[in-house]
């Protein structure tokens, strides 16, 4: 399959994206410090039903760099840019971790043009102040970086070893050199997307989605022990969890995502 790309001139510069398939739309988002070149197997499940289209944000892939903290109506501003270039009226939201927060705030912000919602991984805890821990966490060596600030590459190695909680089961080499391409992209603006998401009121987007939602959490993924959590806040709701998943499951689960995600964005 071929993919379609192209820019989409919006206030905040330039926004990349990769397009595939044909039938109704669903707009998908990446997770922080990656870009839509990881989504590209998710896309390719889905794309023989679906014509599925993946931005980068701002500053990611090959998006224009802003110099300010975005925060996530600056995404959905740019997903909707998007929406409108390629005259998709109406779609689904799809997107993992950081993805599934901006997923949330498009159905919530433009509930007329986003039919059903996605969550993969969503990163909701009940404690408010985690997620902004857990980027502090992220920041204190797991993302290393040089003098300046400017990213270093990882290798698996060392992914397995100090950060496993953000690798797949079973991270490949072409996995994880799409990573360390997407992170040199992104550079020092490497934490306004998960700056973005500590700034973002989960609880409330959860609580607010009006659109039916598929929430898939890996079994490993950190935030799963928090599923029933999630359920109680979520009006129509259908979940799973995904056996051995943890991160990036848009990358490494894509079929499995796109078995149990294809009835329900057809029902």
């Amino acid at each position: 399959m071929d993919f379609e790309r192209g820019l989409v001139r919006t206030r905040l510069g330039h926004i990349h994206f990769r397009a595939l398939g044909a039938g109704p739309a669903v707009m998908l988002f990446h997770i922080n410090q990656q870009s839509s070149a990881l989504m590209r197997e998710l896309m390719q499940a889905l794309a023989p039903s679906f014509r599925v289209v993946a931005m980068d944000y701002p500053s990611h892939g090959h998006s224009d760099p802003i110099d300010f903290q975005p925060d996530y109506a600056d995404y959905v501003e740019c997903a909707v840019g998007v929406m409108d270039h390629l005259g998709i009226r109406t779609a689904a939201a799809m997107g993992e971790a950081v993805g599934a927060g901006v997923s949330a705030a498009l159905a919530n912000a433009h509930p007329d043009r986003i039919s059903r919602v996605v969550l993969i991984n969503c990163p909701f805890s009940p404690d408010r102040g985690r997620t902004a821990t857990h980027v502090r966490e992220l920041q204190s060596g797991l993302r290393p970086e040089d003098e300046t600030g400017f990213p270093l590459t990882r290798t698996i190695r060392f992914l397995l070893e100090k950060d496993p909680t953000h690798s797949p089961m079973q991270p490949t080499q072409d996995w994880m050199d799409r990573l360390n391409t997407a992170v040199m992209e992104v550079g020092r603006n490497r934490w306004q997307a998960v700056t973005a998401l500590a700034n973002f009121d989960m609880d409330d987007a959860l609580r607010r989605l009006a659109q039916p939602t598929l929430l898939l959490l890996g079994e490993h993924f950190y935030y799963a022990r928090f599923v029933d959590e999630m359920a109680a806040r979520i009006r129509d709701l259908r979940h799973e969890i995904i056996p051995n998943g943890r991160f990036c499951m848009s990358w490494e689960r894509a079929t499995d995502i796109a078995a149990r995600a294809a009835p329900f964005l057809r029902d």
